[in-house]
């Protein structure tokens, strides 16, 4: 398997090559938006819409051939997504254009790229770090990406392509819930609270919001400042959120590779469609929208290819109405879980008797995988019948 790290450099160009870039950004989509428009909307095959539009595309816009075939890519693609999501393509606009071997090269002697654009190829240096240095050193990238970024300046996006880790062989299991009270608990007892996430997104709504009203009133010289201060904020939260989820997904990576585990996580893809079809005040849905949960499954997910360890996605129904010590459906009221089986009686915290179950359901996917009679995915009956006033998992046939 191969896992690809992204790189982003910020490049150093003249005011003559700026303004290359900048006319191979509007050409490149204007490139796409002509290919989906002449394209039936149907169509997602990258080589389809090569075959109809390539031609016109590279006279139209005046773009170099692997240009143009990186265009019909993208279109392609997002066309996929947005059949996936069952949603339209939106319009591209003139943000990044993608680039392969052919078109993008990397020099570590004067840390240049070479990159073609609308008039012939150029060398631009670029600004690099010690993390991006040490990354990049004795590598050899085949595909980039040229972005323009909110700050109007110009980024190489360089994707380093390597072999993966072969997954460690895991003998425990940590389950992780998510969730907006808590960000993540764990099985082994760790857990991050989001008050303070939730305190600043709600700060940063207030000060969004009058800043916005006193924008379109007053004098003109303070609608700009407020403007101003708007074009400030503007990403400062999302790092903030950024930065937190790399801390819990770095800690809980290192936990799992200190005691050989692999991790089991919520699997809460269509969340948030669900919960925004159940009546519920501004504020609640806007914290609930603002949720950065596949953020942080994200960050689990190449954090633990590097390190070769394994997170796999559970199903989170009746995880957090489940006992984790006797599989019972027990009772839960906000943080706090009761078992209702007189045997077992175990009360405690929701979220931590949640993250047991999750690892439960990760041991039962995972480690007993190739049995006759334990498979996954788990579906909804998990639980049925007691035995004995405890209940038991159902079985399920391989396959």
């Amino acid at each position: 398997m191969k896992q690809v790290l992204t790189l982003v450099c910020k490049l150093n160009p003249s005011k003559e090559v700026a303004q290359k870039i900048e006319s191979t950004l509007e050409a490149f989509a204007n490139a796409c938006n002509y290919a989906n428009q002449n394209v039936k909307p149907n169509i997602t095959s990258k080589t389809t819409i090569q075959n109809m539009v390539y031609q016109t595309i590279r006279e139209k816009f005046n773009l170099s051939a692997n240009l143009a075939v990186r265009a019909c890519a993208r279109v392609g693609a997002n066309r996929k997504t947005a059949k996936h999501k069952n949603k339209p393509v939106k319009d591209f606009k003139p943000t990044s254009a993608d680039y392969d071997a052919r078109i993008f090269a990397f020099r570590e002697k004067d840390w240049t790229v070479r990159v073609t654009l609308v008039g012939g190829r150029e060398h631009i240096p670029i600004v690099v770090g010690n993390y991006q240095k040490g990354k990049l050193k004795g590598k050899k990238p085949t595909s980039a990406q040229l972005c323009k970024h909110r700050d109007g300046k110009y980024y190489i996006h360089i994707q380093i392509k390597d072999d993966a880790p072969e997954p460690i062989d895991s003998s425990n299991v940590i389950g992780v819930d998510f969730g907006r009270t808590d960000l993540a608990v764990t099985s082994d007892g760790k857990k991050w609270s989001g008050k303070e996430i939730r305190e600043v997104r709600d700060k940063y709504s207030r000060v969004r919001a009058s800043l916005q009203k006193r924008s379109s009133k007053g004098t003109r010289s303070s609608r700009r400042r407020c403007r101003q201060l708007l074009k400030r904020l503007s990403g400062s939260e999302r790092r903030f959120q950024c930065h937190v989820n790399h801390v819990i997904s770095k800690t809980i990576i290192l936990d799992a590779k200190e005691s050989n585990s692999l991790i089991a996580i919520e699997d809460l893809t269509g969340i948030r469609e669900r919960t925004n079809q159940q009546p519920r005040n501004k504020t609640e849905r806007r914290r609930s929208n603002t949720w950065a949960f596949y953020q942080l499954r994200t960050f689990l997910d190449y954090k633990g290819l590097i390190h070769g360890i394994e997170v796999v996605p559970v199903p989170p129904r009746y995880s957090s109405q489940t006992c984790h010590c006797c599989l019972n459906i027990g009772l839960r009221a906000g943080k706090k879980f009761k078992c209702t089986n007189n045997k077992c009686g175990w009360h405690g915290d929701a979220d931590f008797n949640a993250s047991n179950v999750l690892s439960i359901l990760g041991g039962v996917v995972s480690l007993l995988r190739g049995s006759d009679s334990l498979a996954c995915p788990i579906n909804p009956g998990l639980l049925k019948h007691s035995v004995d006033g405890v209940r038991k998992p159902r079985r399920f046939n391989a396959g």
